[in-house]
């Protein structure tokens, strides 16, 4: 029996019951059982709608991991896969990413997006919390959440203690067997100056030495446990190498948000830049290399007498400079997207893999399945694109540059002929770009998650990540020839009435905090579309989360852009310096345009929309 007196009902809360989960694909990390709803029934559940391609994605899931250890026996987290590449539909494309980024519950692979569209979830990241008694009680999109879920869980925890309606114990998580290999998830690769091979080995968390052969182990650096630490060394999910000319090897620690040092004579690291913590908006984008946060950096390679970092996280280009041991912003808004010209003025979209050749730095930018490069122009940087269109068109098509299709690629690598070799990752190929003719040909095929290569002699030795190996090719004479295949996400349009459409992001400060308005507005939204002429009015930059946006006439369908953040503080009087939070996230909305279609496109950023 219960004597404490019931909690009150949050009045916030609306009470929209559930909707079940269903996925063609099936359950994985459940030891092969289907789950429903009733069987969180007792639980706080999280859904956590996430894509495998989608670099904020993996941010969430670095930030529910406290959570999800904290509370393990009153929280449920379940991973519901929503692709938006076609590879990422395929099943075991699934499993291998749950099993490279450590997802430590249960994931219901939901190929079809049938999940998604009954959440009516528009975006990735999207987190929906529902109480014990299958009840929707909180949406929030985008990345930085935690502080909010964490508040948001106690009280649930304290509300369904007091009615009765909280069951504690242990989740459904069943772990999968462990597979022996001496790499595991490869993510990147380096021909050292004594001819043997460094690799990142991602998912164990650990740099891995080996000889000249690419097979046999000479070194393993890292305890393989998740860490941020120089002595002992620990790594979390490295990704890039790049040797810097006084023969130190620099490593993108990726997850740790930090560029590591590698000394291949004793196997020494250290640190050079990076705090530890992910940069936020707002946050300092340049000063000395301890000090400034970074965010998930992807690859990092030496061009115009710097370390050029590819910032995945917000979507951005930076530099280190080792003899000032400092770091800046270099390319990029942080606005996700394919916008060509001046480096400060140019947007991308997850750039991941980075190659110099003497006076370019190549850039594989992930999301917009395209290559493009970094150049000077006088006294500037200007960024230009080889192959891609945006963020929706992918596929497998070669030929001339402009017409070509790659499928998120995640590495490039220059070529003796001044050509350059693509890891077209989700395409299991490796393609080839040539300024000189504008072509673009496939070179390899058959290999599985290729995520870098790297030049031995005459062959060349690819990563194929998702077989935990090095492949060392033969680079051919003649290029194979694929049939076209062409894609755009799957994602049903919005169908959207001609002429004023009200977008409206709905944002409610979590509890307990309020909007911070002491330095100003607190919110900012940012609006654009492809194709531009879409929108008649209502582009550009603003404060208020609210805008009417005119569709132009005779356009009848295209994708919004829409970039919304919002900044809270801890709502506490007696508390001079009171905790911050960003809210942030990108949306890429197709609509149809129709007669009869909606006048209002509501996005949530965080709380329910009525």
């Amino acid at each position: 029996m219960n004597d404490a007196a019931p909690a009150p009902a949050s009045p916030r809360r609306a009470r929209v019951r559930a909707p079940e989960l269903i996925g063609k694909g099936g359950w994985i990390n459940t030891g092969g059982k289907d789950l429903t709803l009733a069987d969180f029934r007792g639980r706080v559940l999280i859904l956590d709608f996430w894509t495998f391609c989608c670099v904020n994605c993996l941010h969430v899931l670095d930030e529910l991991r406290e959570l999800e250890e904290k509370h393990r026996d009153t929280v449920v987290i379940i991973g519901v896969h929503s692709p938006k590449f076609v590879h990422e539909a395929e099943h075991q494309a699934v499993v291998d990413a749950v099993e490279r980024y450590e997802v430590h519950h249960p994931v219901l692979d939901d190929p079809e997006l049938a999940t998604w569209k009954q959440y009516a979830v528009r975006a990735w990241p999207t987190l929906v919390v529902i109480d014990p008694e299958g009840y929707v009680v909180a949406q929030h999109a985008g990345e930085g959440h935690a502080h909010a879920l964490e508040a948001l869980v106690a009280e649930l925890e304290a509300e369904h203690e007091a009615k009765g309606t909280l069951r504690r114990g242990d989740g459904p998580y069943v772990a999968p067997e462990p597979v022996a290999t001496d790499l595991r998830f490869p993510g990147k690769a380096l021909r050292l100056p004594s001819g043997n091979l460094l690799v990142t080995d991602t998912t164990r968390h650990q740099l891995v030495e080996l000889a000249a052969d690419g097979e046999t182990v000479v070194r393993r650096t890292g305890t393989g446990e998740r860490g941020f630490s120089d002595s002992p060394a620990r790594f979390s999910e490295p990704q890039g190498l790049a040797l810097l000319p006084d023969g130190t090897v620099i490593v993108a620690d990726t997850v740790n948000h930090a560029l590591r040092t590698y000394d291949p004579a004793d196997g020494s690291v250290g640190t050079v830049a990076g705090t530890g913590r992910q940069w936020m908006q707002g946050q300092p984008t340049s000063g000395p290399a301890r000090d400034v946060a970074l965010s998930s950096p992807w690859d990092v390679a030496w061009f115009a007498d710097r370390l050029w970092i590819a910032m995945a996280g917000v979507h951005q280009l930076w530099t280190y400079d080792p003899a000032t041991a400092t770091v800046g912003a270099a390319a990029g808004t942080t606005n996700e997207g394919l916008v060509d010209g001046p480096a400060a003025e140019a947007w991308f979209a997850q750039p991941s893999g980075l190659a110099a050749t003497g006076d370019r730095l190549w850039v594989a930018d992930s999301e917009t399945s395209a290559v493009r490069w970094v150049e000077r122009d006088g006294d500037r940087f200007v960024v230009r694109t080889a192959v891609g269109t945006g963020l929706f068109d992918f596929g497998h098509r070669d030929g001339a540059a402009a017409q070509a299709l790659l499928q998120h690629p995640l590495g490039v690598t220059a070529l003796p002929d001044g050509s350059v070799a693509v890891a077209d990752t989700y395409n299991h190929a490796l393609r080839r770009f040539d300024p000189a003719t504008g072509e673009v040909t496939t070179l390899a095929t058959d290999l599985r998650e290729p995520s870098d290569a790297v030049l031995v002699d005459d062959d060349i030795v690819v990563v194929e990540s998702a077989r935990h190996r090095l492949t060392r090719l033969r680079l051919p004479e003649e290029a194979v020839r694929i049939e076209a295949v062409a894609h755009r996400t799957q994602r049903e349009a919005t169908e959207v009435a001609p002429g004023t459409l009200l977008l409206d992001v709905v944002f409610q400060a979590p509890a307990g905090q309020k909007l911070d308005t002491r330095y100003g507005p607190s919110t900012r939204l940012l609006v654009s579309s492809t194709p531009p002429g879409l929108l008649a009015e209502g582009a550009g930059q603003g404060t208020d989360l609210h805008r009417e946006l005119v569709l132009a006439d005779g356009v009848t369908e295209g994708v919004l852009h829409v970039s919304a953040m919002a900044a809270s503080c801890d709502d506490d009087p007696a508390n001079e310096y009171p905790a911050c939070h960003m809210h942030q996230q990108d949306w890429g909305v197709p609509v149809r345009v129709v007669a009869g279609g909606a006048g209002r496109l509501p996005l949530v950023l965080a709380g329910l929309d009525g």
